[in-house]
C-alpha cells in the first residue's frame, strides 16, 4: 500500500521540491525536436553533462533528418563515441531518423502514438520530447532517478518505468508532470541518490517514508 501521509502531501512535497530547484528543467540542451530526439537517444547509459559535451559540432554537422541518414555510418559512431555504445548508437539514430524521413517528412511528430513507432524510442524518450519539445507530456517521464525517488517516497510500490508511470500519472496533476520529472530528476542528481542518500541534506525528509534519520532542523 502506498503511504497514505505522502499521498495527501504531494502538493506540498511539489511546491518544496520546486523551490529548492526553482531552475530544474531538462539537462539536454537543444533547439529543436529533432536536436533533443538524438540527444535523448545519446543518453542512454551516458550522462547528460557528457551528451551536451558532444552535440554542439554534432549538431552544427547534421541539421535534418536527412543529414544522419546520408552520414557514413563510422564517420557518425566517430562523432558520438565519447558517449558510448557509439556504434549502437550510431545505428539507432539512422534507423530512427529514416523512418523520420519515410513517414514523416522528416519532422519529428508529436503524439506519443507515433513517436513509439519510430525504431528505438520508447515511451520515456518519448515523453521528454512531447513534454521538453513541444510542451505536451503525454504522461509523466520515468527515468531511473524518478524511478527510483517515486519508490522512496512512497509513491509507487511497482518496479518497472510503464507501472510507475501509470501510478504518478493518478497521484500528480496534469499539469505538474513536466515540474515533477525534472524536480525529481535534479533531487535524485544531488541529494537522493542512488548507494548513498544524504537524507540529513534533504528538504522534504519529514515527507519521506524512507528516510534515514531526521535530517536537518
Amino acid at each position: 500500500m502506498l503511504g497514505r501521509s505522502v499521498k495527501s502531501c504531494l502538493r506540498q512535497l511539489l511546491d518544496i521540491l520546486h523551490e529548492t530547484y526553482p531552475d530544474a528543467q531538462c539537462a539536454l540542451n537543444f533547439t529543436t525536436p529533432l536536436e533533443l530526439l538524438i540527444a535523448t537517444i545519446l543518453s542512454a547509459q551516458c550522462t547528460d553533462v557528457r551528451v551536451n559535451l558532444v552535440t554542439p559540432v554534432l549538431f552544427q554537422k547534421y541539421r535534418t533528418a536527412v543529414d544522419y541518414v546520408a552520414a557514413d555510418p563510422e564517420e557518425l559512431a566517430r562523432d558520438i563515441q565519447s558517449t558510448g555504445f557509439y556504434r549502437q548508437k550510431a545505428r539507432a539514430i539512422q534507423r530512427c531518423c529514416a523512418a523520420l524521413v519515410q513517414q514523416h517528412d522528416g519532422v519529428v511528430p508529436d503524439t506519443m502514438e507515433a513517436l513509439v513507432e519510430l525504431p528505438g524510442v520508447g515511451r520515456k524518450t518519448a515523453n521528454v520530447v512531447l513534454g521538453n519539445a513541444f510542451g505536451r507530456p503525454h504522461r509523466i517521464a520515468v527515468d531511473t532517478h524518478v524511478q527510483r525517488l517515486a519508490r522512496r517516497l512512497g509513491l509507487t510500490t511497482e518496479t518497472t518505468p510503464d507501472k510507475i508511470e501509470r501510478d504518478l500519472v493518478a497521484l500528480v496533476r496534469r499539469k505538474d508532470w513536466i515540474l515533477f520529472s525534472h524536480v525529481l530528476i535534479s533531487h535524485g542528481r544531488t541529494v537522493c541518490k542512488a548507494r548513498v542518500p544524504q537524507c540529513a541534506a534533504c528538504p522534504v525528509h519529514r515527507l519521506c517514508p524512507s528516510t534515514r534519520h531526521e535530517g536537518p532542523g
